[in-house]
Parts: structure tokens; C-alpha cells; sequence
């Protein structure tokens, strides 16, 4: 299904803060409280470009490249989840940002799940599409994902990916995606790792993928998921048919578990409705957004 409001074109003013020595971009437009977006892996800010002006009359909106994506510098750290915890959180504390309303993607919401739920004062409201809910299960895994899952398992170019990441990012994108991504959509997610070297915050991500009950990033799931089940926060979870992350075992699981929460369709994509369906996601959330003022 394709949108006429979707554009190719990055047009925001770029910003950047500085965080131990190295510079965050981020881009944001609007007045008010804010409104943070989260990005996942292998993305950037650039996929909430078509998002942003749906709600940027509602808020300040903030969307960040996290350390070692999209513009952000690319320091030498071992870009564990950890890290990308402690860098959003200082940039949290540096923007002084209160009362967020997260919008959160794919890995994105590991990290911001993580820090609404340990910072639930400082926050009105989470929404989240394509999210870690809850700890891995078979159950969790939509076939594209188990597909994916297995050749991320039997990939043996471990350093390959750290010397020049951006073939690996067009696989990626293609294993999570029903549709073709045009060639400056593409370029835009390529960008960040094209140079030697620079894939390494990718070829950590794929050893932290929670594949057991033991990894520390599943066990930090299961500490955010449990208090999400007992958050008074609203919520709004978004999906798609068939979907990638969130099969419907995990929209039903989330109907069942989770209390202020509002569930919407998004239509037809795997998982990357920012690109499919920019406005029917932004409407979503506007309505959702004003309906908790």
C-alpha cells in the first residue's frame, strides 16, 4: 500500500549535544513538552521524518540518533545496549527533558521502555510499535522473524560487518520489509556505515539479540516487562498484519497484561510502517496524544 505523504527528503535542522567527548545528533521541531522518538536497528531519526509533522503541534518533538547511527559520532565503545541506555539518559539529563511522551521502535524500545519504567515520573506516556514487550518465546517470533533470526545465527562475516556494514544494512532492511525501499531511502540508512570500521555498533547488536532466558538483555526485558504490566502510564501499542516483531500472540498477550492501553492496526507491513504508512502511524498517535492531555 503505498502513501502519498511519504517523502524521501530529510529536511530538519541538524543539532547536536555533546555526552562524554562525542556529539548526539538530533533533530526536532515543535514547542512544548516533549515528545521523544526512539529509532531501532540499523535505522536513524531519518525514519521518523514523515512522522514528525503529524505531531509537532503537540509537543516538542525530539527524535535522537542513537551513538554510532545516523549523524551521532561513533566513538570507541563496545555499543552494548548498556551503553545506548546510559547515552539516551544523559541526553535525557542534558536537554533537561521533562514529562516525555515516548514514541518508541524496534530496539528503540528496549531503551525506552527500560527507562520509563525506572523513571515513570518523568514521563506521560509511551507509544510503541514493533516493541520488546516482553521476554523472548517461541511465541514472540513471526515466521520473517525466525527466518531472519536464523541467518543472523549462520552469518560468519562477523568481521566483515564491522569493516564496512552497509551491504549487511540493505540485507537487513529487505529480511524486515514487504516493500522495496527506494534508493534515498536506502542511501539515508546506508550513510552512517560506509566507511571501514564503522559497523561495529551492527556486529554488537547481533550478539546481543536476546535468543535465551539467560542473556542479560532478555533478563533486563523481563524486569522493564513486569513493570509495565503494573504502569499506570497510558500506551498505545501499534501493529501490523503480518507484523515481525509483534505477531498477534503479542497483541493479545499485551490486551491481556497491560492496563491504560489503547491497540491500533496500522495495516499491511512487517516492520517498517514509518515507510509504508507515515500517515495513517501519525494520526494514530496524534489522536492517541490528545486524547491523554
Amino acid at each position: 500500500m503505498t502513501d502519498e505523504k511519504i517523502k524521501d527528503e530529510f529536511s530538519y535542522e541538524s543539532h547536536r549535544v555533546d555526552i562524554d567527548g562525542s556529539k548526539m545528533h538530533y533533530i526536532e521541531e515543535g514547542e512544548g513538552e516533549p515528545i521523544l522518538f526512539l529509532h531501532g536497528v540499523p535505522t536513524s531519526s531519518y525514519i521518523w521524518r514523515n512522522i514528525i509533522p503529524f505531531l509537532s503541534s503537540l509537543g516538542r518533538c525530539i527524535a535522537l540518533d542513537l551513538m554510532g547511527f545516523g549523524k551521532s559520532d561513533k566513538p570507541n565503545i563496545e555499543y552494548t545496549t548498556f551503553d545506548h541506555i546510559r547515552y539516551v539518559e544523559k541526553f535525557i539529563e542534558k536537554l533537561n527533558l521533562k514529562n516525555i511522551i515516548f514514541v518508541l521502535h524496534g530496539w528503540g524500545s528496549v531503551i525506552g521502555l527500560d527507562y520509563a519504567m525506572r523513571h515513570e515520573k518523568n514521563c506521560r506516556g509511551v507509544a510503541f510499535y514493533e516493541s520488546y514487550l516482553r521476554p523472548f518465546t517461541g511465541a514472540d517470533r513471526s515466521l520473517p522473524y525466525q527466518m531472519q533470526l536464523l541467518d543472523l545465527q549462520n552469518h560468519h562475516h562477523h568481521y566483515d560487518i564491522v569493516k564496512e556494514g552497509a551491504p549487511f544494512v540493505k540485507t537487513i532492511l529487505a529480511q524486515a520489509a514487504l516493500h522495496k525501499f527506494t534508493k534515498k531511502q536506502l542511501d539515508a540508512y546506508c550513510a552512517p556505515f560506509l566507511k571501514e570500521g564503522t559497523g561495529k555498533p551492527l556486529a554488537q547488536h547481533l550478539q546481543e539479540i536476546p535468543m535465551t532466558k539467560e542473556s542479560t538483555v532478555n533478563q533486563l526485558i523481563s524486569r522493564y516487562s513486569t513493570k509495565l504490566t503494573q504502569s499506570t502510564l497510558p500506551k498505545l501499542l501499534m501493529y501490523s498484519l503480518p507484523g515481525f516483531l509483534t505477531p498477534i500472540s503479542s497483541v493479545a498477550w499485551a490486551k491481556e497484561n497491560l492496563s491504560h492501553l489503547e491497540i491500533v492496526e496500522l495495516g499491511e507491513a512487517l516492520h517498517f510502517a514509518q515507510e509504508v504508512s507515515p500517515t495513517l502511524m501519525g494520526e494514530t498517535i496524534s489522536i492517541w496524544l490528545q486524547g491523554i492531555k
